[in-house]
């Protein structure tokens, strides 16, 4: 029996929700249950009303706006809680082919992958300019380097998670999960795989890319957080070797100096030199303590997966008793 969840992250959708929920797939080779969730982002429109007209019954509320990453977050622990075995995210906005869905989780359905990303044809899509082109192909290009996964298109929101990778996902950014959850996984040793998938006309403007530079700025902070986080040693190793390059190349002029011809107008490399060598060696020790902070979240990931599996495996018992 595999169960699939799409779950539609929504703020005030409700001119285009009908739309993408009504191009959703009802039934697809392999599954046996499929159902949708919205997850309502603190919204002030009919969008819920509009959600229940089409027939969805799981609803994950927020209270309040809180951002796209914390939504999508959200519904993900949702969809585990009612026993979802494949989730698959898409956009309110009927950005991505519904019809598409299939592609996405069939390398799940095969075990071939743990998450399933759909690669739109950046390209020839009309609505992106060529700024925003070659930022979205960079952008994946960093993401490929720090995950060391062959996705094509990190900012895609259309994709599709196994129970197993979306037990393990955290999301700490408030801006957006995509490019975090892809260097988690690449980090996790999960099997990530990119899809060719197809997209419709927009029916509005992005709300997530507003400005270009701001987006840029806040993907670029997004991406150095998630990289400190799951490699802190090489992080700061590599800052450290700046400052020791630095430091060793100003207190080699000095020895230079000094035994070349008089050196008493270059003791300033030394003091200069000297401090930046310090300056290495805290920032090596900052990130040798950052690294095993990182070994004991990661401990602690692995003891929030088991607590998961015991969880289900309790509802599952009361379920049976409940039966009997």
């Amino acid at each position: 029996m595999v169960y699939v969840i799409i779950q539609v992250p929504c703020y005030n959708e409700e001119e285009t929700l009908s739309v993408t929920l009504h191009d959703l797939p009802k039934l697809m080779p392999g599954v046996h249950r499929l159902d949708v969730q919205i997850i309502d982002d603190g919204c002030t429109d009919n969008t819920v009303a509009v959600a229940r007209s089409c027939g969805v019954h799981h609803i994950v509320s927020m209270g309040h706006n809180q951002g796209l990453a914390k939504a999508f977050l959200a519904g993900i622990e949702n969809a585990l809680a009612l026993g979802a075995d494949v989730i698959v995210n898409t956009d309110a906005d009927n950005q991505y082919n519904a019809a598409d869905i299939q592609k996405l989780i069939s390398p799940i359905l095969a075990n071939e992958a743990d998450i399933v990303v759909g690669a739109r044809p950046i390209r020839i899509i009309k609505s992106f300019s060529r700024t925003k082109k070659l930022l979205q192909s960079f952008g994946s290009w960093v993401v490929r380097q720090l995950s060391g996964t062959k996705i094509l298109d990190a900012p895609s929101g259309f994709r599709a998670l196994s129970r197993k990778a979306a037990k393990r996902l955290n999301v700490y950014s408030e801006y957006t999960y995509t490019l975090e959850t892809l260097i988690q996984a690449g980090q996790s040793n999960l099997r990530v795989v990119s899809v060719p998938v197809e997209v419709n006309d927009d029916l509005r403007p992005s709300r997530l890319v507003k400005s270009i530079p701001r987006y840029v700025m806040r993907s670029m902070g997004t991406i150095i957080r998630s990289h400190i986080l799951y490699q802190p040693l090489r992080f700061f190793a590599c800052i450290s070797a700046l400052f020791g390059l630095a430091g060793g190349f100003l207190i080699a002029r000095f020895l230079y100096f000094y035994f070349t011809e008089a050196a008493s107008g270059y003791v300033q490399s030394v003091v200069i030199g000297s401090g930046a060598c310090v300056i290495a060696l805290l920032v090596f020790l900052f990130g040798a303590v950052a690294d095993l902070i990182s070994v004991n979240r990661r401990l602690l990931e692995e003891i929030r997966v088991r607590v998961s599996d015991l969880e289900r495996e309790q509802r599952s018992e009361y379920k049976l008793r409940d039966a009997a």
